[in-house]
């Protein structure tokens, strides 16, 4: 790779089902968020290549109430990211409740809070188009199965133009069923391009599947389409879901994910051109992904990417952390030094980080890497613990807990496979927690932590309580959750009980090349 060329992926981390849109020389990318709050991340770049996380779109998931535990799979599913009419637009699909939409005038908000377009039941995967010509707006969705008994079809409406409606019951524009060898239509993305209207939508799953474009002269239909990005003989499986982008000069690019087991889904940028067999846009090189290719024709830019390290100044954590379900206040106590002073919330799932809303996470990274963080733990609280934790499926994590008697040990542990032929527990094929080796004694009840997390996301815990660094347990297998790639979690928490329970402070979070 030379300063000319860039190198896939270009956000190696799980930025799940991205939209992008520029407005000037900004671009700007959003992505799934799932169950965590604050959602609808917000990223900014100049070249296409460089991101940094610039916030938030969603403070809260809501109705609040149906979020105040963890709900991994559920919340925000696919946004598409617009600029119309001197505003930001993200409309996404909340598979349980109906399409949502929220706007600001400025990237970093004020944004409004999150307005219900249609209420229903597997609504998925929106996207909205304001046709400039006609002064016409539209919104074209997917379904999810798992809720509508519905999908593989693609669904429009008429919208009001100032996004707040639709004004039809919408109509069946794409159905997947009647193209032969396509399963799986979802993640539309509505465009208006040379007097056609363009739905660039992916088929056949996210790790197998590929990426179609359809086009009509009526947004109604009807459409034909062709397959316009796939694997074939490249390492890329099942290029997904993305948003196609123009830059000023007149480029064309396209961004898109790709499945990466733990690692979750990883975005790729591709070029795009448009022209051959009759209009059709041409992504990646001859519709295969490019692992390296030419920069796009934009002004240079410092190397960026989105933080990962926090020295928590004054108790405030940055961008990069969310919570696994809405928060509540005092979690998290801001102070006058640095270090990140998390409360030990009480909880009757304390022995199961998966059911705890109050884990604070950020993305795994999709290289080999070495994370460290300096815990202390003040609680006096007897079973009060507090860890560093790789959350997903299964979980491991490494830290200290206060005994019966007043001890602090550090602890390891882990959630085990159930046996075979065991009831199913929640969360797959994996059951209580237990410990991955005999707890030790942390003196002065504080302690470096670490993992490394190789190949495959294997991960190998260690920790330094003043003895030197030591490994712990066996290698533990990050593993997803159903939609998102694996978690880094930070958590303190204790035994049901009353009145307040201490907290643990954790400062110098790293994560460094392995």
């Amino acid at each position: 790779m030379t300063q000319e060329t860039y190198r896939n992926p270009v956000l190696n981390a799980d930025w799940s089902d991205p939209d992008v849109v520029r407005v000037g020389d900004d671009f700007y990318l959003t992505a799934s968020s799932f169950g965590r709050a604050p959602g609808l991340p917000l990223l900014h770049s100049r070249d296409l290549i460089n991101w940094t996380l610039v916030g938030h779109a969603l403070e809260r998931l809501e109705p609040w109430e149906e979020f105040r535990a963890p709900r991994h799979d559920c919340g925000v599913w696919a946004p598409s990211l617009r600029h119309h009419d001197d505003r930001f637009w993200i409309f996404w699909g909340d598979p349980d409740q109906g399409i949502f939409q929220i706007n600001a005038p400025e990237i970093r908000g004020p944004w409004t809070r999150p307005h219900l377009v249609k209420e229903g039941k597997g609504l998925i995967d929106p996207c909205p188009l304001w046709d400039d010509e006609t002064g016409e707006a539209y919104l074209v969705h997917a379904w999810a199965k798992s809720r509508s008994g519905v999908k593989n079809r693609l669904t429009g409406h008429r919208m009001h133009p100032d996004g707040t409606s639709l004004l039809d019951d919408g109509k069946l524009i794409v159905d997947g069923d009647r193209i032969p060898g396509w399963f799986t239509l979802e993640g539309p993305k509505l465009y208006k391009h040379d007097g056609w209207f363009w739905i660039l939508a992916p088929a056949g799953g996210v790790e197998t599947g590929w990426q179609g474009a359809f086009r009509a002269r009526e947004f109604f239909g009807p459409y034909e389409e062709k397959i316009v990005l796939e694997q074939k003989d490249t390492d890329v499986n099942g290029p997904h879901q993305g948003g196609w982008v123009r830059t000023g000069s007149g480029e064309d690019w396209f961004l898109h994910f790709q499945q990466r087991g733990a690692y979750g889904r990883v975005v790729h940028l591709q070029p795009m051109r448009w022209g051959d067999g009759g209009g059709w846009p041409v992504i990646g090189e001859g519709g295969a992904p490019v692992a390296v290719h030419r920069r796009p024709a934009l002004p240079p830019q410092p190397s960026a990417a989105p933080a990962t390290d926090d020295d928590f100044p004054g108790g405030r954590y940055g961008r990069q952390w969310s919570w696994t379900a809405n928060p509540h206040d005092g979690w998290a106590t801001q102070h006058s030094g640095d270090g990140l002073r998390l409360t030990c919330v009480r909880s009757a799932d304390v022995h199961d980080l998966r059911k705890l809303p109050s884990v604070l996470t950020q993305r795994l990274p999709g290289e080999p890497v070495a994370v460290e963080v300096e815990l202390k733990l003040h609680s006096e609280e007897p079973g009060a613990r507090a860890g560093l934790a790789v959350l997903g499926d299964a979980f491991g994590w490494i830290g200290l807990q206060r005994g019966a008697d007043g001890s602090v040990h550090l602890v390891h542990r882990f959630a085990e496979a159930v046996a075979v032929g065991a009831p199913p527990t929640p969360f797959g094929q994996w059951g209580k927690e237990r410990d991955a080796e005999h707890p030790r004694l942390a003196p002065e009840g504080r302690a470096r932590l670490r993992i490394e997390i190789g190949a495959g996301a294997r991960c190998r815990f260690s920790s330094d309580a003043g003895d030197g660094l030591r490994t712990s347990g066996p290698v533990f297998a990050a593993m997803p959750w159903r939609w998102v790639g694996a978690l880094l979690g930070l958590f303190a928490s204790a035994p049901e009980g009353h009145g307040h329970a201490g907290a643990a402070t954790f400062t110098q979070f790293r994560i460094s090349p392995l």
